[in-house]
């Protein structure tokens, strides 16, 4: 996928971007704390500094991911290209057809200096698997048995029964291995001014010495700072990497002036639209859910997120995954957005006329230029249907809030359960009572197509908005070798050269 510039409709957002662009340049133009051809590489992360202190209760945020990533591995962890690689784990092997995850731990050490045991590794994924199962309780990780450790270097994962993606779920960020002396690497990390420097932990001894003398290219400088802040650094060549880009920073790229070849778009798939989470008589109404549903004109949203090769979507699941058939359309998705909008107000005009006025929706988006554009959006298409909008903090109780996320595995589960019940958005107990009735399925083909069902209810309620994919984007420097796009949008930050590093 390739940047393309937006519109001259958004002009004038392109001419506020550059004067604030230049602003902070001038704020940063300062000595660079880094030999560009052989020193640290210098990484700017579109955040604030708390999501590398508490990365955990960050999270989702870039910044949060990547500090866990580069501090406190998993058991596994993808590469740069999405594939699964050893972590903490050396190797593992899968018995009993799939019910036995069996890995070796590699020698390890927690910050402390004390060794890394199986036991210390099984206590606390065990405490991780139970709490992400309370959010996701049809996901991969759901027939998780137990975790024991076998030997002192030797961890097993008993499943009840077969479950694929375990292995990508083994390697998301909130999977790290992390105790309260920290993780174990592969950088730990200290500071540098208001910046953190990390250096690789060594493998092979635990010796101060040791890692003193790696070559300087090998650490890594890293911040958390705003998207034009970030962006200017790079442009002034005072930072190799940007990462964490999403659509809300989009609009500050243009007016720029960076190369265009070190805009790097990563090709993922996943969450990009309004869960609806507000209650009361309103959106109770599922004629109206599905009015805000059909409402929305997403032929406008490519000029706001001017990326080749990204489309729109009125679904729930990009594609088939492991359904026995593509899911269905919604029945409204031939019509023009004007028969969309004329259905659309109708639905709303019976409600006033049974109800009253309508109260006004709260809709909860992250900060950022592209956010307001895609609330002028949203906001106006409300309108066309007799609706009103407000603009919320994402912290702040709303009645549709924004979900902007890189789906964790390739399967259909995933998309459910993260617009289900217990994520508290407005969703359909059939469709809940279809998966639970999909973990006793007694062959894996009964079970897809349980699942199946499950998707069809949970688009017929329309208590999730779909827009597209997620955009996550990123800055590169041609120094990076390593450094390619990708479906994860993970980029380890030991993996950004094509040497072993």
């Amino acid at each position: 996928m390739h940047f393309l510039p937006p519109l001259s409709r958004h002009a004038r957002s392109a001419r506020i971007a550059s004067v604030l662009c230049a602003t902070i340049c001038a704020a940063i133009l300062v000595t660079s704390c880094s030999d560009h051809s052989s020193g640290p590489v210098a990484v700017s992360v579109i955040g604030v500094r708390d999501d590398f202190a508490k990365p955990l209760e960050r999270l989702p945020d870039p910044g949060a991911k990547l500090m866990l990533e580069a501090t406190a591995q998993g058991l596994v962890a993808f590469d740069g290209g999405g594939e699964i690689l050893p972590a903490l784990a050396q190797r593992w092997i899968v018995q009993d057809d799939g019910r036995s995850y069996i890995f070796r731990l590699r020698r390890a050490f927690w910050p402390n200096g004390e060794r890394v045991t199986a036991k210390d590794v099984a206590q606390l994924l065990s405490a991780r698997i139970d709490s992400l199962r309370r959010l996701d309780p049809d996901g991969p990780l759901d027939a998780v048995e137990a975790v024991v450790p076998m030997t002192g270097e030797v961890v097993e994962i008993r499943l009840t029964m077969p479950r694929p993606f375990v292995l990508q779920m083994l390697a998301q960020p909130q999977m790290a291995i992390l105790s309260s002396a920290g993780g174990t690497g592969p950088y730990r990390g200290g500071k540098w001014g208001k910046a953190l420097l990390l250096k690789p932990v060594d493998k092979s001894e635990d010796a101060e010495d040791a890692e003193s003398a790696l070559p300087a290219w090998q650490n890594r400088i890293l911040r958390a700072e705003r998207a034009a802040l970030a962006i200017v650094r790079f442009r002034e060549a005072m930072a190799d990497l940007v990462l964490g880009g999403r659509y809300t920073d989009l609009p500050l790229l243009v007016p720029s002036g960076v190369d265009r070849d070190a805009v790097r778009v990563d090709p993922v798939q996943g969450l990009l639209g309004l869960a609806i989470t507000g209650k009361g008589a309103l959106l109770d109404d599922d004629s109206i859910r599905r009015a805000i549903n059909m409402s929305i004109d997403r032929s406008q949203l490519p000029t706001m997120f001017p990326l080749g090769g990204w489309a729109t979507s009125e679904q729930l699941l990009p594609a088939q995954l492991e359904l026995p058939a593509p899911s269905a359309a919604p029945d409204w998705s031939a019509l023009s957005i004007e028969e969309r909008r004329a259905r659309g107000r109708a639905a709303v005009d019976r409600w006033r006329g049974a109800h009253g006025a309508p109260p006004r929706l709260r809709i909860a988006l992250p900060d950022g230029p592209g956010s307001t554009m895609l609330f002028a959006l949203v906001e106006q298409s409300l309108r066309a249907i007799g609706l009103s909008a407000q603009r919320v903090e994402v912290k702040q109780d709303a009645d549709l809030r924004l979900i902007d996320e890189v789906a964790a595995y390739d399967s259909a589960l995933w998309y459910l359960g993260r617009v289900g019940c217990a994520r508290g958005i407005q969703c359909s107990k059939d469709a809940e009572a279809m998966l639970r009735s999909a973990r006793i399925g007694s062959t894996a083909e009964e079970r897809a197509d349980r699942i199946a069902q499950a998707v069809a209810l949970t688009q017929a309620h329309d208590g999730y908005v779909p827009l597209g994919a997620p955009v996550r984007w990123s800055l590169a420097a041609r120094r990076l070798t390593g450094f390619m796009p990708s479906p994860r949008a993970r980029h380890p930050l030991n993996h950004l050269f094509r040497a072993t590093n």
